[in-house]
């Protein structure tokens, strides 16, 4: 059955089949976010701005209403810049259908054309290789066809869009450097097919597109000791007040300029006498004050950009089981990459932070293979790649597997103790020069590393003049044993007294698995006592084997 004219009703659930289908891969959408602060989550932004509109559809045959009031409704719950660019899309679809009761592809594809208008007029400095893109491409290529279906017309229009997010990281450097293509792009394209979907009457799960409820923030991602760097996503609705403004005459150009000199990331239109602004400010409360001059906010949200937002709401109906391949792109390599082995959540994410490439799950009495190293290297997608393996007995197989990568330099630095790989790694300098200087540099970094370690000992023996009893805990620093002791905190600390811990600027503590936070926190409390002059860092190492690990530099 071909469909030649849609109505109100065809078209409220082609939007809420739309909002489906975006709901049952938003996953996916989210995971091509190629920001490392997000601005929300691309796929849950434009899903939460969809399902606004399409909740709101029914109750007519006629379509120009429908569009006008799914429009409106999207204006009202719009979030992030992908968001709203989505709803100014449908608000020129729905001035395009405005007094139609039905339509054919030509006045369909006529109202798609005012899309592009809106869309664009509404940012005010359009970014081409963005959602932007992919829509006006894919309606110029479909308005050069007569067709006289709405499944062929969906075809071509679907088709079409996903040449054109194919090519979105030829337009943007930073899609390509993340090997991605543009998720709001992306996003539409399941909205898409999505409406195609429902000319033929298939019915997703669970059609009924429900409300989101509140994002919970993670808090602890922006601490006292923070630095604001990335700012506010900021965003209102603002009510132009006779009292305060000429409303005939407000200068929208000249609102937006002011915008774009206090903020960026700037996206604003006018819908009637309401005002609807997305901005990335560090100072929301002077733009808040500047445009109540004008009117007064129906709506406010202003989100600090480094905190990294977990949902409450239902998650999507149904998880993407793959990514798919044509949304990803080959990365160019760049210079310069890490690879480190680590055990313990801890310490992964420690050295993840100082920026490691790839962090490869292992350490003493869990070697990891040739091929899992050979893996972290290409993985790494550098064109010369520094291995820290931190455990001697993972040094030859990180050799070895050094030799199996034909396409990358890979330079072992032969790190024995995870105090070793965090110091040279921490100083990781890659503007003295190129890759010998580089691995000079490292080399001499560890080689004034002192990482003292502390663990139980597994049976009775005499090493070093030091007798150790099975189930005590033993203080050493490679192969010689310091210290052997009933109490942990004894160890740790008669260890750190043995190699003149006092002599060194700085201490780092990784605690183990196995101790408690009283313990940890006791034990630190008594080292910053004993060695005032050097600074003592106590980290949740998480790893297995050694309670304690000392390092000092």
């Amino acid at each position: 059955m071909r469909t030649l004219i849609i109505d109100g009703k065809k078209y409220s659930d082609m939007l809420r089949a739309g909002a489906q289908n975006l709901n049952a891969n938003r996953a996916v959408v989210n995971d091509l976010n190629v920001f490392p602060i997000p601005d929300g989550d691309t796929g849950d932004n434009m899903y939460m701005t969809i399902s606004s509109g399409a909740n709101k559809s029914g109750g007519s045959d006629l379509l120009g209403d429908v569009a006008a009031v799914s429009a409106r409704e999207m204006l009202l719950g719009a979030r992030g810049n992908s968001g709203v660019i989505l709803s100014r899309i449908f608000s020129g679809i729905a001035k395009g259908l405005s007094g139609v009761k039905e339509a054919d592809t030509r006045v369909f594809s006529k109202a798609l054309r005012s899309g592009v208008k809106e869309a664009y007029s509404a940012v005010s400095v359009p970014v081409e290789g963005t959602i932007l893109t992919v829509y006006r491409e894919a309606v110029e290529s479909t308005s050069e066809h007569s067709v006289e279906s709405f499944e062929e017309f969906f075809d071509s229009f679907i088709r079409e869009a996903r040449e054109s997010l194919k090519r979105t990281p030829d337009l943007l450097d930073v899609l390509k450097e993340a090997g991605v293509v543009d998720s709001g792009g992306a996003g539409f394209i399941y909205i898409a097919e999505g409406m195609k979907a429902a000319l033929s009457g298939i019915e997703f799960e669970d059609i009924h597109v429900s409300e989101s409820g509140p994002r919970k923030p993670d808090l602890n991602a922006f601490t006292e000791d923070s630095v604001l760097e990335f700012g506010y996503c900021t965003e209102f609705l603002l009510r132009l007040q006779k009292s305060k403004t000429d409303i005939d005459n407000f200068d929208l150009d000249n609102f937006i300029k002011w915008l774009n000199s206090v903020g960026d990331s700037v996206v604003a239109f006018r819908e009637g006498t309401i005002i609807k602004v997305h901005v990335h400010t560090k100072t929301p409360g002077n733009i808040l004050n500047h445009c109540q001059l004008y009117g007064e906010f129906l709506t406010t949200k202003i989100e600090n950009m480094t905190l990294q937002h977990n949902e409450t709401h239902p998650k999507p109906a149904k998880e993407a089981a793959e990514k798919p391949e044509e949304f990803y792109v080959e990365k160019p390599k760049k210079d310069f990459g890490i690879v480190s082995v680590a055990a313990g959540e801890g310490i992964r994410e420690i050295f993840s932070s100082l920026g490691c490439d790839v962090v490869v799950d292992g350490g003493q009495s869990m070697n990891p293979s040739a091929e899992d190293l050979l893996d972290a290297y290409e993985k790494a997608n550098a064109h010369t790649v520094f291995v820290f393996p931190n455990n001697s007995n993972i040094v030859l197989t990180a050799m070895q597997a050094a030799s199996l990568c034909e396409d990358t330099d890979v330079r072992i630095i032969k790190t024995k103790t995870i105090g070793e790989g965090y110091s040279a790694i921490s100083m990781f300098d890659t503007t003295i020069g190129g890759a010998d200087e580089i691995e000079a540099n490292l080399n001499e970094i560890i080689s004034d590393v002192v990482t003292g370690m502390v663990s139980r000992a597994s049976r009775d023996t005499e090493y070093n003049g030091i007798e150790v009893r099975k189930d005590d805990y033993i203080g050493f620093v490679d192969d010689t044993i310091y210290i052997d002791e009933e109490e942990r905190k004894e160890a740790v600390t008669g260890l750190c007294e043995k190699l003149n811990a006092g002599d060194f600027d700085i201490m780092l503590v990784l605690v183990g698995d196995s101790v408690s936070k009283e313990e940890s926190e006791s034990v630190y409390a008594k080292l910053k006592d004993a060695y005032k002059r050097t600074e003592v860092i106590l980290l949740d190492g998480g790893q297995p084997v050694y309670d304690y690990i000392i390092i000092l530099e």
